[in-house]
């Protein structure tokens, strides 16, 4: 076997997808050094054809492993072993039982006990917790919104901003609100702002947290500019909630009552290390500018040397400072849940799981080993995108996940799913398969890496049912064949999105003809409002960042926007002529009632929709360019749901089949 075939049978077995195909399905081949490259970032020697070989033996190990995935009343597969075993049921019931034709009914998380060891059986129901049926009959309906953007006499959107809004929205008929990410960012950094490249997706953002928690305030007054200036937030934030920490270190409630230390103590070592990582970043970045832990001095790299103990011991105070922050934020983020649910809301929070991680953050620094190493997360190229795009994300190893009894990705959907009624998955589609693009290398240089699609849909299907919230996954871009279907089948909701929903000739779909399993959407936090979508403000941005001019996209644009008046109107959810460009709020409503006609489950109405607004929260491919991020509502939730009145009543309407 020649080396180039050592190396195709090698990276077929790693899951390296070698052959793809684009958006628009045409076939596609990764170069042989781009395979390599993937391939040894991914521990896997590929130099000859003898490492090859040898990499292949480690792969087909015929070692009984300590866990695996199966599905209620379905053979149990254990590779490796045979014979006689005790099953221990979760409950503690136990028996005898023969490996070969093993059947479990009862969902969970069993034992397997047979001479060489325990094996742990995740057993997984055949699809995940549904959603609820909605308030008075018909289908349901939330909005969704960015938490910081939410206007308060607070410097910053916070989880009681949240409860407050869940509240007016529930007055109005609402059942959900789907809230942007709340994963920890880098306190010390905050204008590192996205909240889709967080440090730990199993800790929270501090900055979210209602300072009320600690006995504080932090006002900025009513008159807040529209633009958040992150760092002069975080100072009044993390100050105000210093405060609150330093006065109750003796005598606070919370403190007396042991509610805090008790919290931190189940916790245990995990939430320690993020509290230390938290304490060591906040000291580099401040003396040297350091954005992750690879620009530490090397003793501080690994969470086990002397060096960070000796820091930790120094740096108690703070220490537990950080720790506080954390049981804060999720004593604020459960009560904005409760506060959702009190309001009459079926669902309440629908929680958002980001892609990936950064990979100088928390995570990376704790536990390194869960996650690929010389690779970032991104797109091929595609309609939207024609170089591709690298997200400078990190990962789950899908090896690791394996060896690890998938233990990280259970952590993720536990934080996820604690205080919600449903979560989002961001790129459901890397449940199948990531592409994955070499350090230093342009998305172009990627390929897909398939990751344990079966394992990771029945373990969302299990941790749904035993958390009673419901999956939403974010079915959006280069679509494998089948993956959908797949979804559908496992119980778990896609998504459709009002601009995707078209006909072959481009016209859009009629809402009876969408999909009775997915969330409909007027559009996303990456897509321009309807409002701007009408007056081209998307088009507006790129022609100014580009320079280039956007004549072809606006004729292209003016045709989409006849198609979708017409079709409203066809539909009876819109009459008259078209609106002009300049007076986009009719189109704004006819989009309203077409995505609340829709068969979906669940509607959501991004607030920028719901309140008329024309720009959007972020631009894909920018950074600094546009305002990403950093957009307030242009009032508090009371004073603008008054002022879509009439807007938010035709969507409870009709949702509700009047």
């Amino acid at each position: 076997m020649t080396d180039d075939e050592a190396l195709l049978a090698l990276a077929e077995a790693a899951g390296v997808q070698v052959q793809w195909n684009d958006a628009v399905g045409a076939p596609q081949v990764v170069a042989l050094e781009n395979v390599r490259r993937i391939l040894t970032a991914l521990g896997h020697d590929c130099a000859t054809a003898s490492d090859c070989a040898e990499a292949m033996r480690r792969l087909r190990s015929d070692e009984t492993p300590s866990f695996v995935t199966a599905d209620a009343g379905a053979p149990v597969e254990v590779p490796g072993l045979a014979g006689r075993a005790r099953l221990v049921l979760e409950d503690g019931s136990a028996r005898d039982v023969d490996v070969a034709g093993l059947t479990i009914d009862a969902p969970g998380y069993h034992r397997l006990e047979h001479d060489g060891g325990v094996v742990t059986l995740a057993v997984a129901p055949a699809r995940a917790w549904p959603l609820p049926v909605a308030r008075g009959g018909g289908r349901a309906w939330g909005a969704s919104v960015q938490i910081y953007a939410l206007r308060t006499r607070r410097a910053l959107g916070d989880f009681g901003a949240v409860a407050d809004f869940a509240a007016e929205a529930a007055a109005r008929g609402a059942d959900a609100l789907a809230i942007s990410p709340v994963h920890a960012l880098f306190s010390a950094d905050p204008e590192r702002c996205s909240p889709y490249s967080p440090s730990s997706r199993e800790w929270l953002n501090p900055l979210l947290i209602d300072p009320g928690v600690a006995g504080v305030a932090d006002s900025i007054g009513p008159q807040a500019p529209p633009l958040i200036d992150w760092a002069g937030a975080a100072r009044a934030r993390l100050g105000a909630l210093e405060l609150g920490f330093r006065r109750g270190y003796s005598n606070a409630e919370w403190l007396r009552a042991g509610a805090f230390r008790a919290w931190a103590e189940h916790q245990g070592e995990a939430l320690r290390r993020h509290a230390v990582f938290e304490a060591l970043h906040g000291h580099f970045f401040r003396e040297t500018g350091a954005r992750g832990w690879q620009d530490w001095p090397v003793e501080y790299r690994d969470p086990a040397s002397p060096a960070v103990a000796e820091f930790a011991a120094n740096h108690v105070r703070e220490i537990d400072f950080q720790m506080f922050l954390q049981w804060a934020a999720d004593l604020s983020l459960g009560r904005a849940q409760g506060a959702a649910k009190d309001a009459g809301m079926t669902i309440g929070l629908v929680a958002d799981l980001a892609v990936g991680l950064d990979p100088g953050g928390s995570h990376a620094w704790s536990a390194r080993e869960e996650l690929l190493s010389g690779l970032s997360i991104g797109a091929p190229p595609d309609l939207f995108q024609a170089a591709g795009q690298n997200w400078a994300l990190t990962g789950f190893a899908p090896d690791a996940l394996r060896r690890s009894g998938f233990a990280p990705f259970l952590r993720m959907l536990r934080t996820a799913m604690r205080h919600a009624g449903a979560i989002r998955i961001d790129h459901a589609l890397g449940l199948r398969r990531l592409w994955l693009v070499p350090e230093g290398g342009s998305p172009t240089e990627g390929a897909y890496v398939t990751m344990p699609e079966a394992d990771l849909m029945r373990l969302v299907a299990l941790e749904s049912h035993r958390a009673r919230v419901a999956v939403i996954g974010e079915d959006l871009g280069v679509i494998p064949p089948g993956f959908r279907e797949g979804m559908i089948a496992r119980g778990l909701y896609g998504m459709r999105v009002l601009p995707f929903e078209r006909h072959w000739d481009n016209g859009f779909r009629p809402p009876r003809w969408w999909d009775a399993q997915a969330v409909a959407l007027t559009s996303t936090h990456d897509l321009p409002p309807v409002a701007g979508w009408w007056q081209g403000r998307d088009l507006d941005w790129r022609e100014k960042l580009t320079g280039e001019t956007m004549d072809e996209a606006r004729a292209e644009r003016a045709e989409d926007r006849t198609r979708l008046w017409r079709e409203a109107v066809n539909e009876g959810l819109a009459e008259g002529p078209e609106p002009a460009l300049d007076d986009p709020a009719p189109a704004v409503d006819a989009a309203c009632a077409f995505v609340a006609a829709t068969s979906c489950a669940l509607a959501l109405f991004p607030a920028e929709d719901l309140f008329g607004l024309d720009e959007a929260p972020n631009l894909p491919g920018t950074v600094d360019e546009h305002p990403n991020w950093r957009r307030r509502m242009p009032d508090n939730a009371k004073n603008l749901f008054r002022g879509a009145e009439a807007r938010v009543k035709r969507i409870d309407s009709v949702r509700k089949g009047e």
